[in-house]
């Protein structure tokens, strides 16, 4: 008789290896299908093993591009990493220092600030897009990594989520900080950002990943093919295949 604990002790285990084969079988086959030539994909049933076009067609891609793709796979990667680890760093330093302003200053209005930047999370790019682009255009950051960057670093998420912390901190620690003589600034910077290495690195993460999948403002901003991202590349490439 099977003894019922193993059984207990299994089921997790069968799940999750079920629940990686569905993730991760589509994207093997992407990844086939990408090693294949087009009367190898089109072939019923198509090949679930890679072919023998790897390096011809990842070296075509990322030097040359496709058709209509306007710029190479390459290019496209780099500007959609500038723009991903811009928006994610530059995020988290306003984000932290909006953050220590709200809790460990006085000043008037701290609270209405506060909601000020709350309330945008109701507003989503899409509905300041326009606004933002004429600023953008005004000051001649079009085709540009700056106006790419700069206009998607403002974060009410990651002041939110720093303002959380900061104040879970305990007081007795930025009283004992001002006793030895630090000021505001170097407690900010030598006690509370090593004890927010947590939340920081959760941020950057959701954060680089907001970047990588912008779409919408990139397609705005951008007209020269240096600037294109791999969203933009990859959606050229759909409307290719579709016209086709």
């Amino acid at each position: 008789m099977v003894d019922r604990s193993i059984l207990r002790r299994s089921f997790p285990h069968i799940v999750l290896i079920l629940g990686i084969f569905i993730i991760v079988f589509p994207i093997w086959i992407v990844f086939v299908g990408s090693t294949l030539s087009l009367s190898e994909i089109l072939a019923a049933p198509m090949s679930i093993f890679p072919g023998k076009l790897f390096f011809h067609n990842y070296a075509r891609a990322l030097v040359e591009g496709g058709k209509n793709l306007g710029a190479s796979a390459a290019v496209m990667i780099q500007s959609s990493t500038i723009m991903a680890l811009g928006i994610s760093v530059g995020k988290i330093l306003i984000s932290l220092l909006a953050a220590f302003a709200i809790v460990y200053f006085r000043f008037a209005l701290r609270g209405f600030c506060f909601g000020a930047i709350f309330i945008t999370l109701m507003l989503p790019v899409e509905v300041r897009i326009m606004p933002t682009y004429k600023v953008v255009s005004d000051l001649g950051m079009l085709n540009s990594y700056w106006g790419l960057i700069l206009p998607m670093t403002v974060s009410a998420t990651a002041v939110f989520l720093f303002r959380q912390f900061f104040k879970s901190v305990p007081r007795e620690i930025a009283e004992a900080a001002a006793i030895d003589g630090a000021t505001s600034m170097q407690f900010f910077g030598r006690i509370l950002i090593p004890m927010t290495r947590t939340p920081i690195a959760a941020m950057f993460v959701i954060q680089f990943i907001y970047g990588w999948n912008q779409y919408l403002w990139p397609l705005l901003i951008t007209t020269k093919e240096k600037y294109y991202t791999l969203l933009i590349g990859i959606n050229r490439m759909l409307a290719v295949a579709d016209s086709q």
